[in-house]
């Protein structure tokens, strides 16, 4: 999956540090590529665009984006760090539409092979639509805005503005929200692939794992991952399954486990028997890890410990547990100040290295006198076979620019007109504003992200929330209104950048643009249908969804509510001594950030990373601990077989990842159904067993 901004996931920040974990897992048939890829496909014939958008590749499309859906929409709900699923979504696509081909083969019906292409349109369908799991905002701005949270947040209030989720406004937002993106920079995709060459790792790294599934060597290691998967996938669910008989309440279970002891687990220390963060944790770099872990330390080991002893001084002794006036308000805010941070520091880099590299493109252009999507000048004569090849087919396929600027404005006319219906608090000029800067805000975010493969998404939809929430007030329903505007900027910031990512992906394994552009188009369609019907079976099939107790207490709700009604009613919202803790934290993330930069890549690997520090202040050092082990089992097969752990670590941790995500959805059948776990296992203390005999011996 592509990397597309975060939930405060880090996700983008994984994919920055993980992209040559990522592209060594195709090991030694990289270096055969680097040979030249074209000539080892040259006597292989390209199918035109629309022979490359298949039925099968379609219908292996909508499996694997319902079944990666609710691995998403899982982790969302629960710590919001997302990993990168590309080595799996790739390999289970292959895998799929490979035994589909051999069975039709061996029939004799079969009438098309399967190609790379192929595989290109599968990979760019199931990211297009997974992808809405994470920019729909189930986890974060859109579940903000339900009664669960905002009561929450709002406890002693007697009046609140809130809006809970229903299905049928979910997909219509989703629809008048998604595609805005995909018609924004279509234009300008020959300057940003083939003029400035832009990198996109994330989609370089795809294409170079795609072409070496076509090789025969690639063929043969793609199999044994595949089976490796399989093994790890069977494991994780049936493990996700055992443990579900004995959690018949929220306080039971393994995932209740006290492994370090009964104070620790009081403070979220715990190891709690998840497949899913231990395979993320084997996914993510070593960097991410320990900084969740000592974030978790920071905050659940010394800071909340002190601030609970100020109470009765800086805040009521008879507030509730939940008051975001009390304990909870400074976890939140000292988390979004963290957050705040980070993001504007890295904001302000990414767009000071955006504006210097598209300067440096343009000087270079005017240097080499290209025209915009010129083959044919001088320049041309210096490509490589490979560039030739990739630059011949890419500008073959045109997509006309009236199509382009043509949807955008008819999406942006029915969105503008349909949005205030939706939500009363976002006026139509508020979104007529946003759909003018969309456009260029799309551009930098894309930019950036084929420079440095991060996207901004998540700060660009932050800067929403502030500027729209401001802008409507609080008396005329500021708070929603930011929300509601982060999500519109969100999903066209985000799916544009996800479109040039395509765009690289495309280019480089002589996928068309046309194949690639209406596979995006598709995908996200099924996104918008599958993602929040997953989420409608989560919402449904656990009332206590978004509650901090609970299984599913997806955090970042609360956290995106918190910075809205921050951006609403200022400072006032913050609990006593709050601010003065907010300043502090909110200067040390851009110190961190300023000394892991002037350190430089290889020597700031010791220095964590203040987003990742930022999640475990709300929810605990659980997961981290379970990651930690992951990053653990990793490092100790790296030292004994390097080569097999390049090879088959991302396959293991998605198996393990993909069963327990799988898990979800017949968990949350079975709760529809009413049928509840017949065994709770829960741990007391010594004392508070002797009482429990007593009583139940008398």
């Amino acid at each position: 999956m592509d990397s597309r901004g975060s939930s405060e996931n880090v996700e983008s920040r994984v994919h920055e540090l993980n992209i040559k974990e990522e592209e060594m897992n195709i090991g030694e048939i990289k270096k055969e590529e680097e040979l030249s890829v074209e000539q080892i496909f040259a006597k292989k014939e390209v199918p035109s665009w629309k022979k490359q958008l298949t039925i099968r590749a379609f219908v292996v499309s909508f499996v694997l984006s319902v079944m990666f859906s609710f691995i998403v929409m899982k982790l969302n709900l629960t710590v919001g760090i997302i990993p990168s699923l590309n080595v799996s979504a790739g390999l289970l696509g292959f895998f799929f539409v490979k035994t589909w081909t051999k069975l039709l083969e061996r029939s004799g019906l079969l009438k098309q092979p399967f190609t790379r292409q192929e595989n290109t349109v599968i990979q760019t369908c199931v990211v297009a639509a997974s992808g809405i799991a994470f920019s729909g905002g189930f986890g974060s701005y859109l579940f903000a805005m339900s009664e669960r949270v905002v009561k929450q947040s709002e406890k002693g209030q007697d009046e609140f503005e809130y809006k809970n989720p229903e299905l049928g406004w979910i997909i219509g937002f989703l629809f008048v929200v998604s595609f805005l993106g995909l018609f924004s920079l279509v234009p300008l995709r020959k300057i940003m692939i083939i003029d400035f060459k832009l990198t996109y790792p994330s989609g370089t790294a795809t294409a170079h794992l795609i072409n070496s599934f076509h090789t025969p060597e690639g063929a043969k290691l793609a199999k044994k991952q595949v089976r490796e998967l399989g093994k790890f996938f069977t494991f994780s669910f049936l493990w996700s399954f055992f443990q579900w008989f004995f959690t018949a309440t929220d306080a039971c279970g393994f995932q209740k486990f006290p492994t370090l002891g009964l104070k620790a687990f009081d403070y979220k220390f715990y190891f709690d028997f998840s497949a899913t963060y231990v395979g993320v944790g084997m996914i993510c770099p070593h960097i991410v890890n320990v900084s969740v872990l000592i974030g978790g330390i920071l905050s659940w080991g010394i800071m909340w410990p002190l601030i609970e002893t100020r109470k009765g001084h800086w805040y009521s002794a008879d507030l509730d547990p939940d008051s975001m006036q009390g304990l909870k308000g400074y976890k939140v805010f000292i988390a979004i100040a963290l957050i705040l941070g980070d993001g504007l520091y890295n904001f302000t880099k990414v767009l000071s290295q955006t504006i210097a590299g598209l300067y440096n493109k343009i000087q270079d252009r005017k240097a080499m006198h290209l025209p915009v999507a010129e083959c044919s000048s001088p320049i041309a004569k210096t490509l490589s076979y490979d560039d030739q090849r990739r630059t011949q087919l890419f500008v073959k396929d045109q997509i006309p620019t009236w199509l382009a600027i043509g949807g955008y404005v008819a999406i942006s006319a029915v969105s503008t007109a349909t949005l205030p219906h939706i939500f009363h608090q976002l006026k139509w000029y508020h979104i007529i504003v946003i759909y003018i800067f969309a456009p260029v805000l799309a551009f930098c975010n894309a930019f950036g992200c084929g420079l440095t493969d991060w996207s901004l998404a998540s700060a660009y939809g932050k800067l929403a929330i502030f500027t729209i929430g401001a802008w409507a007030s609080a008396s005329h329903g500021g708070v929603l209104a930011g929300l509601a505007a982060c999500g519109v900027m969100m999903n066209i910031v985000s799916t544009a950048s996800d479109l040039m990512q395509d765009f690289k992906t495309g280019y480089m394994t002589l996928a068309s643009p046309r194949s690639m552009f209406v596979s995006q188009v598709i995908g996200t369609a099924m996104g918008c249908v599958i993602s929040p019907c997953v989420f409608w079976i989560f919402y449904k099939a656990f009332p206590d969804l978004g509650m901090e107790s609970s299984e599913y207490p997806a955090p970042f709700a609360s956290v995106y509510y918190s910075m809205a009604k921050l951006g609403v009613e200022g400072f006032s919202a913050l609990p006593k001594e709050c601010l003065k803790l907010c300043y502090a934290f909110f200067a040390a993330a851009i110190l961190i950030n300023i000394i892991r930069d002037a350190l430089g890549k290889k020597r700031s690997w010791f220095v964590p990373l203040p987003m990742a520090m930022a999640i475990p202040f709300f929810l605990g050092s659980y997961f981290a601990i379970d990651m930690c082990v992951g990053s653990l089992i990793l490092f100790i097969w790296q030292k004994k077989n390097k080569a097999g752990a390049n090879a088959f670590a991302p396959a293991v941790a998605s198996g393990l990842i993909c069963g327990d995500g799988i898990w979800a959805m017949p968990s949350s059948i079975l709760a529809l159904a009413g049928l509840k776990p017949p065994i709770c296992m829960k741990f007391l203390s010594r004392a508070t067993n002797n009482k429990v005999d007593t009583y139940l011996g008398s």
